[in-house]
C-alpha cells in the first residue's frame, strides 16, 4: 500500500471519530502525531462496530455486521491477506495478532445491542465494560508503548462507565436494560466504584504516554461525581458536565498532562 492511500485512510478515520465522537477526537488532537495516526484508525474501529448493531432493526443482519468485523480482526489474527477497508487496512498495520484477539472480544461484547438481555448484576456490567472500553483503551496504550496493566484496565472500564450512565435514557428508549439496577442507591454505588477505579489507578503515577491516551476519558470523574451524588440524574438524563466546563477541563489536562 501507497503512503499516499494510507494518508486517506487515516484521514478517512479522523473524519470518522470526528463526526461520531468529538470529545474523544478532542482529545486524540492533544497526542503527539505519531501517537495520534495510531489511536485514529483504533478509534475508529471502535465507532464503526459500535455502529453496527443500530443501523438495521434486523437481527440477523445486525450479527452479520459484526462479524464482519470479527473475521476483518480473524485476517490480521492469520498474519495472511486482510481485506481493503479504510479502517481495516490502517488498523491491520498497527495490530499484533494478540491485541487483534482482544478487539474480537470487543465485536463480540457488541452483540449485547442487538438483543433486550439485562444484566444479572454490577459484575456483569463491569465485564461488559472490560471488553468494550476496556479492550479499546488497553490497545491503545500498548500502540503507546505502555502496559494495560489491570489498574489500567479497571480505569479504562470506569471511563466506559461514565459514558454508559450518560447512555442510559437512550438506551431504555431503544428497549435496552442497560442497569443491573435502577434503584438510586445501586446506581450510586455503581459510580462510587468506577471513581474508586480511577483513583487507584492515578495513584500508581502512570507514564506521561499512558496519561496522553487515557486524556479520552477526561470527563468520567465528574460524570461519576454527579452520578454517585445525584443517581437520580442518570435516569433523567441530566448527567452531562456543561460543554464550557468540559472544554476548560480537557484544556488544563491537556497542558498539565494529567489524569
Amino acid at each position: 500500500m501507497s503512503s499516499s492511500d494510507l494518508n486517506d485512510d487515516l484521514n478517512a478515520c479522523a473524519e470518522i471519530v470526528y463526526k461520531a465522537d468529538p470529545d474523544r477526537f478532542r482529545a486524540t488532537m492533544a497526542a503527539p502525531i505519531e501517537l495520534r495516526e495510531k489511536l485514529l484508525p483504533l478509534y475508529a474501529f471502535n465507532i464503526e462496530v459500535a455502529r453496527a448493531p443500530w443501523v438495521t432493526g434486523e437481527v440477523m443482519i445486525a450479527e452479520m455486521r459484526l462479524q464482519w468485523w470479527h473475521d476483518a480482526l480473524g485476517e490480521v489474527i492469520a498474519g495472511g491477506f486482510v481485506r481493503r477497508h479504510e479502517v481495516v487496512t490502517p488498523l491491520a498495520v498497527l495490530l499484533s495478532p494478540e491485541q487483534a484477539v482482544r478487539l474480537q472480544s470487543l465485536v463480540e461484547a457488541r452483540r449485547w445491542d442487538i438483543y433486550s438481555d439485562s444484566f444479572p448484576d454490577s459484575d456483569a456490567l463491569w465485564a461488559h465494560l472490560q471488553s468494550t472500553t476496556g479492550s479499546l483503551l488497553g490497545v491503545a496504550l500498548e500502540q503507546a508503548g505502555q502496559v494495560s496493566t489491570p489498574a489500567a484496565l479497571d480505569y479504562a472500564a470506569a471511563v466506559g462507565l461514565a459514558g454508559w450512565l450518560t447512555a442510559v435514557p437512550a438506551l431504555k428508549s431503544a428497549g435496552r436494560s442497560p442497569l443491573p439496577s435502577e434503584a438510586a442507591a445501586d446506581i450510586a454505588d455503581l459510580a462510587a466504584s468506577g471513581l474508586a477505579k480511577l483513583a487507584s489507578y492515578r495513584k500508581s503515577n502512570p507514564a506521561k504516554a499512558a496519561r496522553t491516551v487515557l486524556l479520552a476519558g477526561w470527563q468520567a470523574e465528574p460524570t461519576l461525581r454527579r452520578a454517585a451524588s445525584a443517581p437520580e440524574r442518570v435516569l433523567a438524563g441530566t448527567l452531562p458536565i456543561s460543554a464550557a466546563r468540559s472544554r476548560a477541563r480537557l484544556a488544563r489536562k491537556a497542558i498539565l498532562k494529567t489524569l
